[in-house]
């Protein structure tokens, strides 16, 4: 509920923001209020869901993400103006979010189970020892990288398509690019968190997703066309799919202790959005002087191989 009132306020404010210290102060704030709605729902899958179903449920939870940032979009467009498109989120985000408010059953702990609170003991929480958790580590690295391949694979496609391709409008083809992501995306998440419940397997489905995102950024390296761009963005959509339903089931799988799975998968979280900051920053010196778009597409391959491979150094989860 304050994820939803928080993110309602910085949407409107961002409606009517005057300047762009605002702006800035208003996608701050809607990224701390969502994010931290995010980081709510997603506690709830290890509160409520067995083991064997995890994988099916990620699916489903990616299967959401994907088609509300499609919907979003949709709203913004269809709103005809910055204002009327960030109020139609806002209105949204109430509308969407109040069946899981009105019909969600907490498990609540008795009082006398629950931890005395300190700031010191909530700030050391957010460490979590790689040395005591190396599984918890290595699977928030293996997360981390597969994040940052994807990333980079798609943060440069409107320089790549107008540079590389020479596309003739390549605003349209980003567009289209994304549109095939997004549907190839779908394709596989909900079926490769599925399957990886029904063989009890994660490890393995992490691996050929990451081998198969670098197979679609490798075609957008070796290959500077359009047929390339919609083949290699198609298949990068295929792997990610499979990653992102199975790897919620993996991370949770390797969660530390049950009563700090919030804030665990809070920490789990920052290895979603740190990538898509990050992109920018790694790609912009690679294109400009190590190499250019060949160069980046084959980075962002190897980045996901490494993530590929990291991710059988877990040894509890098979």
């Amino acid at each position: 509920v304050l994820g939803i009132c928080g993110g309602v306020a910085s949407l409107v404010l961002l409606a009517f923001a005057p300047n762009l210290v605002v702006v800035a102060i208003g996608w701050c704030l809607a990224q701390i209020a969502l994010n931290a709605n995010f980081a709510a729902i997603t506690a709830a899958v290890p509160d409520h869901a067995p083991h064997q179903q995890r994988g099916t449920i990620g699916g489903f939870l990616g299967l959401a993400q994907t088609v509300g940032a499609v919907v979003g979009a949709g709203l913004a467009a269809a709103a005809g103006g910055i204002v009327g498109g960030y109020l139609a989120c806002a209105v949204f985000l109430v509308i969407a979010s109040a069946p899981y408010v009105a019909m969600r059953r907490d498990l609540v702990l008795d009082p006398a189970d629950r931890p005395s609170f300190s700031w010191g003991t909530f700030l050391r929480g957010f460490w979590i020892s790689p040395r005591l958790h190396p599984d918890f580590a290595w699977a928030w690295l293996t997360r981390f990288l597969m994040n940052l391949g994807f990333a980079i694979g798609l943060v440069y496609l409107l320089f790549y398509l107008d540079d590389a391709v020479h596309h003739e409008n390549p605003e349209a083809g980003v567009f289209l690019l994304s549109a095939v992501n997004s549907l190839a995306l779908l394709v596989t998440v909900v079926a490769g968190g599925w399957l990886s419940d029904r063989f009890d397997r994660r490890r393995i489905f992490v691996t050929v997703a990451g081998v198969v995102m670098a197979a679609g950024t490798l075609s957008l390296a070796g290959f500077h066309s359009w047929t390339a761009a919609i083949i290699g963005v198609a298949v990068l959509g295929l792997g990610m799919g499979v990653f992102t339903s199975v790897d919620l089931a993996l991370m949770i799988d390797v969660l530390p202790e049950a009563i700090d799975r919030g804030k665990d998968l809070g920490v789990v979280n920052i290895a979603n959005s740190l990538p898509q900051v990050l992109a920018p920053v790694v790609a912009a010196p690679i294109v400009s002087v190590l190499g250019g778009y060949s160069t980046l597409y084959a980075v962002a391959a190897g980045v996901t191989l490494t993530g590929a491979v990291l991710v059988y150094r877990i040894k509890s989860v098979r």
